[in-house]
């Protein structure tokens, strides 16, 4: 396919990865309490992984602060301490807290990607709080084109120079993304030591909340119903993990003070494309068909992996070991998953929660008409032969 590994990320930053049913949404009640209740600040907090984590921690019995600009769902935790500031060039809240001796048990960072922000949060935290939880991404790592490559595999680079060029969030690329995420790894790293930190890097994060519309898609397009398009052979990997999985093990990474490296992927057994979309099939009882149209002709019809055909990128060349990363040690350190009816479902109620003209401008997904033409072009050709 065209896309390159380049494109493929700034596509993701632009847009912001065995069926159960009827199962029932996991209550408060069910969670019980930690054996030991922390104080965790969280940075962030307020959008995809962190409502779910943060509502997670509470009903855990947790004490948390957030610190974030006030910008990103601002009605949410009203009963929680919130000080306000901007990574970017505002710590003061942070500064005049640690000035006046407050402490934390844990410092849970969820919106840096640019690496002096972690330097400069890690570094006035280092003394404040014993753990740093930063959140990376498997963009860190250099390539994609390895099977089922572990945390061990190398990750990109950046000279200093290039580092220093980026001032705001609007100069990262597809290109410097991943780099930029290595190098916030170590920052924080580096103020917390091994001995205090960790790092996950999730995939596509997916589920209530997501405002990147890569996963909903599928659930959207799949209770329209009618025939619809799925890419690529059905056998290709695909990987994701729905954000109140992972905002959940992150609370419980923090109260085993879990430290090292985790890709925060999913789900647990390898998933094929044809595994998710009739997975989400069987949540929905309506007409509805599957044409399998091959990555070749996809792209004859200009219709791009990743941000026409969501989740999906055919598993060849630089993007052989796309989708298949290792979750060994996340396995081992607690990860789990609920059942991916779950996701679905959640997703499309969140979806239908949003506003009309949110909805009538999808971020990600294959437009009907487009999707009608490359069908009509398929049926064609297989009529000709």
């Amino acid at each position: 396919m065209s896309t390159s590994r380049r494109d493929f990320v700034q596509l993701s930053i632009l847009a912001g990865g065995a069926v159960g049913l009827g199962l029932a949404k996991r209550a408060e009640s069910d969670v019980g309490s930690a054996r030991e209740p922390l104080k965790i600040l969280v940075l962030g907090g307020t959008g995809l992984i962190g409502p779910p984590m943060v509502r997670y921690a509470v009903a855990r019995g947790h004490e948390i602060t957030l610190f974030n600009r006030g910008k990103t769902n601002s009605h949410l935790f009203p009963d929680l301490e919130k000080l306000r500031g901007d990574r970017d060039d505002n710590l003061t809240a942070l500064e005049d807290a640690v000035a006046a001796g407050r402490r934390w048990d844990a410092v849970i960072d969820n919106t840096a990607s640019i690496p002096r922000w972690v330097a400069a949060s890690a570094g006035l935290l280092k003394d404040a709080a014993d753990y740093y939880l930063y959140t990376s991404s498997v963009s860190a790592y250099a390539d994609s084109s390895t099977p089922g490559a572990d945390e061990t595999a190398p990750v990109g680079t950046i000279s200093p120079e290039d580092e220093a060029a980026v001032k705001t969030t609007k100069e990262i690329t597809g290109e410097n993304y991943g780099p930029l995420k290595a190098r916030c790894e170590e920052e924080a790293r580096t103020a917390f030591t091994d001995e205090r930190s960790c790092v996950v890097r999730p995939g596509l994060i997916v589920g209530p909340g997501d405002y990147s519309d890569r996963f909903s898609y599928w659930p959207v397009r799949i209770f329209k119903g009618g025939e619809v398009m799925a890419p690529g052979d059905p056998n290709d990997p695909v990987q994701f993990i729905d954000a109140r999985d992972l905002g959940e093990w992150y609370i419980h990474l923090v109260e085993h003070g879990t430290t090292g490296i985790f890709n925060g992927v999913g789900p647990r057994s390898p998933m094929s494309i044809a595994g998710m979309l009739y997975g989400i099939r069987a949540t929905v009882s309506n007409d509805i068909s599957f044409t399998w149209v091959d990555a070749d002709f996809l792209e004859e019809h200009e219709v791009q992996p990743w941000s026409h055909m969501t989740v999906w990128v055919p598993p060849i060349g630089e993007y052989a070991g796309f989708s298949t990363s290792s979750i060994d040690r996340a396995l081992e350190a607690g990860l789990t998953f609920r059942p991916l009816a779950d996701t679905a479902t959640a997703t499309i109620e969140y979806w239908n929660s949003l506003p009309a003209d949110r909805r009538a401008k999808a971020r990600a997904g294959c437009p009907s008409e487009l999707e009608e033409k490359v069908l009509e072009a398929w049926h064609n050709r297989e009529n000709s032969e």
